[in-house]
């Protein structure tokens, strides 16, 4: 997974001449890495205030989306979304591949072209400039640099974030605590694949960000990496009161969240807790409730071609 502050995917490019060398894992421009915002280019949510006052922040809800569209060529990925996720919870974002995850994940960060509706972040029009610094985005492709250890690597993302000498016992502190929380302050600076996910969801943690929005984190790693990596997402939300945004395809992961968001076919089926989830379909696992729900789904869409007939 590859780990991203808005504010370095902005900077990093502009801050010197010579250009960085590309982690190994580095896809480019694709659908893993987002394309970074030029200085000019206009934020591409559109919301019901202009976009440079912020809505009145809500205690309770971190992000709030309406009729949100999103369209790449000649498909529409997104449907006309509704939907808020609390805030100092983790809200799972489940789907098969290929259903609007990653997509979703891009529009909420602000680096997703083509996007229509209503889409609000911790009371502002997504993308905005004041949630660079607040928001830390996580993609599935790890963001290290295979010739730099594994503090080298903080250091570097710290010093795009918080630039300057002045910062730089902040920058020293923040890096510190970002690797004690993924728990690799003891590791060698060899890392295995679990290892370099750490890596990257601790430069999103620099700078205590106050909404962590992961992709597809625990991909490829064995049941115990898993429940660590859960148990540092229980962590951040139940001591920093951050509020995480967790997209996943694996349904037993659901059951480790608040609140889950369903998705199917760039729309959502479900906005409910676990718990609820089950009472509703009277389902014993949240797995056989989302099929219950694709079941319902493909049902309805069927009965409305017929009376289109």
């Amino acid at each position: 997974m590859e780990a991203h502050h808005p504010t370095a995917r902005r900077n990093a490019p502009f801050r010197s001449r010579r250009r960085a060398p590309a982690p190994s894992n580095a896809t480019g421009l694709d659908d893993a890495a987002p394309i970074p915002r030029s200085p000019d280019r206009p934020t591409a949510t559109t919301t019901s205030q202009p976009p440079d006052k912020a809505s009145p922040q809500s205690p309770t809800t971190a992000i709030r989306a309406a009729d949100l569209t999103v369209v790449r060529g000649p498909r529409t990925v997104l449907r006309g979304l509704d939907f808020a996720v609390p805030r100092g919870q983790i809200t799972g974002l489940l789907g098969p591949s290929g259903c609007g995850k990653s997509t979703l994940m891009r529009t909420v960060v602000g680096t997703q072209a083509k996007v229509t509706g209503t889409l609000e972040v911790l009371g502002r029009p997504a993308g905005d400039a004041a949630l660079r610094s607040r928001i830390g985005y996580v993609t599935q492709a790890p963001s290290v640099y295979d010739d730099l250890t594994i503090r080298q690597n903080l250091d570097y993302f710290a010093a795009i974030l918080d630039p300057g000498r002045a910062a730089a016992d902040r920058r020293d502190a923040h890096v510190t605590q970002a690797i004690a929380d993924v728990d690799l302050t003891t590791h060698a600076d060899s890392l295995s694949g679990g290892q370099r996910n750490r890596v990257s969801l601790a430069v999103a943690l620099l700078g205590t960000p106050e909404l962590l929005v992961i992709d597809e984190p625990t991909v490829g790693l064995d049941p115990v990496l898993r429940r660590d990596l859960w148990n540092l997402f229980h962590a951040i939300a139940t001591e920093r009161k951050a509020t995480l945004l967790v997209s996943s395809h694996v349904m037993d992961e659901a059951e480790r969240c608040h609140r889950l968001l369903l998705m199917r076919e760039g729309e959502i089926l479900a906005d409910d807790t676990p718990d609820a989830l089950r009472e509703r379909t009277g389902r014993d696992t949240v797995e056989a409730a989302f099929l219950h729900l694709v079941d319902e789904a493909v049902a309805t869409g069927d009965a409305r071609k017929e009376t289109v007939r």
